[in-house]
This record gives structure tokens, sequence and C-alpha cells, in this order.
């Protein structure tokens, strides 16, 4: 009976940990290029930014979006601010490329690597998890 009450424990003790992570991994912030004067951007135009259906932040610099490869921060993203999935979301880009109405959005295998890169890109917007140290950009607050 002690064995069971151990496993339950540590069942119980790993599931807590896992929920901590996933808590952690659902807030991302939106990045921009520094010489973006823009310090907030709303829901709708950063929907509009990441869909292809606008090509101009708000202060008129063009947009560059700029992805996450996969993980929990670019499932989040996708979900809270984009309204997709990942293959949703990697499906409208396939037609945009198709019908040659846009190009698939510059992806990463890394937050530290998309943040080097929207560093350094005039106009470049992205998103990396809250947890992430976020030096070398703009963070935008979304607004609804």
């Amino acid at each position: 009976m002690r064995a069971v009450g151990r496993v339950r424990a540590c069942v119980l003790g790993f599931g807590m940990i896992c929920t901590c992570v996933a808590a952690r991994a659902q807030d991302v912030v939106i990045v921009v290029n520094r010489n973006v004067t823009l310090s907030a951007i709303s829901a709708q135009q950063l929907r509009e930014v990441f869909t292809g259906v606008r090509s101009r932040l708000g202060d008129g610099t063009r947009a560059v979006p700029v992805v996450l490869k996969g993980g929990p921060a670019h499932e989040v993203f996708l979900r809270n601010h984009v309204g997709d999935n990942p293959q949703e979301f990697r499906a409208r880009w396939r037609k945009a490329v198709f019908t040659g109405e846009g190009a698939m959005p510059k992806e990463f295998g890394s937050e530290a690597a998309l943040l080097d890169y929207v560093a350094v890109t005039p106009g470049a917007i992205g998103y990396v998890s809250r947890v992430q140290e976020v030096v070398g950009v703009r963070v935008l607050t979304v607004t609804p």
C-alpha cells in the first residue's frame, strides 16, 4: 500500500510540474525591430499581419512577420492571436504562396534566433514566450 501511495505522490508531483511549465508557456510577447515607432498594436492588426492581409504596420513600416517552427509559444501565439492551429496557419500561407499572393514567413528553430533576426531586420515582427529575456528589440502591447 505504501508503494502505491508513493507512486500516486510522484505522479501528482510530476503533473503539477508539467502544469506550471505549461502555464508559463501560455504567455507570449510580441516583439518588433527597434526602428518601429509603435508601442502597441491592435489584436486585429496583429492577426492581419500574420495572415498576410496587412503588409504594413501602423507607423507605415513594411511588416516582416517571423514565426517559430513549433513548440508551445508558437501554438499559443497562433491560437490566441491568429485564431489558427499550426496546420491551418501553414495551409493558409501555402495557399498564398501558390496563388502568388504572398511568401511564407521566415521560421526559426529557437526564440534566440528569432530575436536576433528581429533585432537586425527593419519591420520584423515576431513573438517569444514571456519567460524569454527580450533584449535588442521593442516589445509591443496588444490592445483589443
